[in-house]
């Protein structure tokens, strides 16, 4: 299990991601490698939306990781401190000509399962799993 607070911003939103591969590594799953590409994106995805929707003046945003040794899931979770929460059940394509409102949908995709689950005290926490062995499995939502 890996813990870490980031700031609220752009730039903790890369220290996540940046993180989040280096504990990897150090857990053997090597830089470069589809499952820490994949655990890159899926922190990357998270903490831009944590960062840009669930940002709290004056609060962070928490990076859990955990590794399974045994199946090779790592599970990505972005707790912060907003009420709102995404529906998984709700995701849908934004408009061809939209900036922004695809980090669910890539969530989804690469993702073995995700969802939202409620934390002790304000906000939530948004939830992604690699498929077992670290290859990309079908979508759950």
């Amino acid at each position: 299990m890996f813990v870490q607070r980031c700031s609220a911003t752009r730039l903790g939103a890369t220290l996540a991601r940046r993180l989040a591969v280096w504990k990897l590594d150090v857990w053997g799953i090597p830089y470069s490698t589809p499952l820490s590409d994949t655990v890159a994106l899926l922190v990357a995805e998270l903490a831009a939306n944590s960062v840009l929707h669930g940002r709290v003046p004056g609060r962070d945003f928490e990076l859990r990781l955990s590794y399974a040794y045994t199946t090779g899931v790592v599970r990505v979770e972005i707790s912060d401190t907003h009420e709102a929460s995404p529906d998984p059940a709700t995701v849908s394509q934004p408009d061809a000509e939209a900036e922004g409102g695809r980090g669910l949908l890539i969530v989804e995709a690469i993702a073995a399962r995700w969802g939202v689950k409620d934390r002790v005290g304000p906000g939530k926490t948004v939830w992604a799993e690699t498929a077992p062995g670290g290859a990309q499995g079908r979508p759950v939502g």
